[in-house]
């Protein structure tokens, strides 16, 4: 198969759809429902909709953040003039990590 006919089929072919299996109290259930019928959602989708939201948001948190002028400057100096690591990071590099051992 050539390049170009994977390269198609992969656009044309639909996402990988997996299952959540969730138990919720009664009373959450009906608040879901209740908040998506408002916005004219499934259940499914109102809250595979939250869900992701939320993850993004989770995930930018870690990963994105604004800094005005001045303090980007001391950020990005910071960065640039790193202090000498300290006996607890020096411990911390040689410890073997969970995932090998």
């Amino acid at each position: 198969m050539h390049k170009s006919h994977a390269l198609a089929d992969r656009a044309t072919s639909k996402p990988t759809r997996g299952t959540i299996n969730l138990r919720v109290e009664a009373q959450t259930r009906r608040l879901i429902d209740e908040a998506a019928a408002v916005l004219g959602k499934t259940r499914t989708e109102f809250m595979v909709d939250s869900a992701r939201a939320l993850a993004i948001d989770v995930l930018l948190d870690q990963r994105l953040f604004t800094l005005d002028a001045e303090r980007y400057d001391s950020f990005v100096a910071a960065l640039d003039n790193p202090l000498a690591p300290g006996p607890k990071l020096r411990a911390l590099l040689k410890r073997k990590p969970a995932w090998e051992a």
